[in-house]
C-alpha cells in the first residue's frame, strides 16, 4: 500500500493506493497554523477491514508529529481511535 499526501492552503488529504487502485482517503482542514482537523476517513468497500483507515490515520499522525502540529479528530473514525488510549495525547486537541 502506498500513501500519498497532498496539501494546500485550506487543508489536504492522504490517499491510499495499491496496484493503481484507489483504496481510500483521509481529508483534513487547517483550523489554525498549527492545528488540523481530520474531517473524513473513507475506505472503498472492497478494501474495508484491511487496515487502510489505520494506515491513513497513522500517516496523518506522523505528519503532525514530524511538523509539531496538533490534530482535532472530527470524523467518527479518527475520534474513536483517538479516544481508545493515551498514545495520541501529545497531538490531540
Amino acid at each position: 500500500m502506498e500513501i500519498i499526501h497532498k496539501t494546500g492552503e485550506e487543508g489536504g488529504s492522504f490517499f491510499a493506493k495499491e496496484d493503481g487502485k484507489d483504496m481510500g482517503y483521509l481529508s483534513y482542514e487547517w483550523a489554525s497554523p498549527t492545528v488540523f482537523a481530520i474531517m473524513h476517513t473513507v475506505v472503498e468497500e472492497a478494501f474495508r477491514g484491511k487496515g487502510v483507515a489505520m494506515a491513513l490515520l497513522s500517516a496523518a499522525v506522523s505528519f503532525a508529529r514530524e511538523n509539531g502540529y496538533k490534530i482535532r479528530p472530527v470524523c467518527p473514525y479518527a475520534e474513536n481511535v483517538f479516544h481508545r488510549g493515551d498514545e495520541y495525547n501529545d497531538i490531540k486537541v
